[in-house]
């Protein structure tokens, strides 16, 4: 497939470009910043003329795309105020899902994100492992537009039968030099934010593959994770210690991921291959 990616230079989308490219796809990339060449086209998301000139078509770079990936985005709170981070990106959201609907692309991959589980979980969660069976709980301006856009898709594939929108709420995105910083086993509160998750780069590449090459018609959202947590800790006594109230949906082992990603697994085919503890030999 030709595949456009926005947010093409970021953390996790040049893992994910240059892992589709090295599965064989076309890919161009679309950001607002990044390095000038053959498979690039810096855009402003913001601006829908530009989003739907540049998914139509670009000079010698392509004539059109099968599917989209977007990644683009301010990445997580507090980076700029509120009001900046709502605008920028649920406008950006918007211009590439509506003008993909206007060029006829059928096959829209996104990412979500875990914050609508409820993060920073100062609330506990309901139940542990968090899974996708319980409504949105934003609890930041952020996690409120990650919200937002879901409910955008089920509209627009609502709207459109032959659209598949496929939501990817991604963890917090790990590279290979991330993990010196690993584990995170001196205090349990550290990371409790996000049930001590995260997400290899390389293996959320592969759920975004998985789920172009997937997913039906119609609109579906999944949690991405690594298979197992950032600590040595176990997750007895994780629990106990930090969410000693919060009931267990189902057994868990000592180092399981607690964002589960079971549904992922089962209707993906998604099968995370990379853990922090390789590169640490634990």
């Amino acid at each position: 497939m030709r595949i456009a990616v926005t947010g093409s230079s970021g953390k996790l989308g040049s893992v994910v470009a240059a892992e589709l490219r090295a599965a064989g796809h076309d890919v161009i990339g679309l950001d607002a910043v990044g390095q000038r060449g053959p498979g690039f086209v810096q855009v402003d998301l913001a601006d829908y003329g530009q989003v739907i000139d540049a998914l139509g078509g670009v000079g010698d770079q392509h004539e059109g795309v099968d599917a989209l990936v977007h990644l683009a985005a301010i990445p997580a709170p507090g980076i700029r105020s509120d009001i900046a981070t709502f605008h920028n990106n649920i406008a950006a959201t918007f211009n590439v899902f509506w003008a993909a609907t206007r060029l006829g692309i059928s096959r829209i991959v996104y990412a979500s994100s875990e914050t609508v589980l409820g993060l920073p979980f100062d609330v506990p969660p309901p139940y542990i492992p968090v899974d996708e069976d319980y409504p949105a709980r934003p609890e930041s301006v952020y996690s409120l537009v990650k919200h937002l856009e879901e409910q955008l898709a089920i509209e627009l594939v609502r709207w459109h039968p032959y659209l598949s929108i496929t939501a990817l709420r991604f963890s917090n995105v790990m590279v290979e030099e991330d993990y010196a910083a690993f584990p995170f086993d001196d205090d349990p509160l550290e990371r409790k934010w996000n049930l001590w998750g995260y997400i290899d780069a390389r293996d959320g590449a592969q759920a975004v593959q998985r789920a172009l090459e997937v997913a039906p018609a119609g609109f579906d959202r999944f949690i991405i994770a690594a298979a197992d947590t950032v600590s040595t800790v176990s997750n007895e006594q994780l629990i106990a210690e930090v969410f000693p109230d919060v009931p267990l949906k189902r057994a868990v082992s000592a180092e399981e991921t607690l964002l589960s990603i079971d549904k992922a697994r089962r209707l993906l085919g998604y099968a995370p291959q990379h853990s922090w503890r390789d590169s640490r030999g634990v």
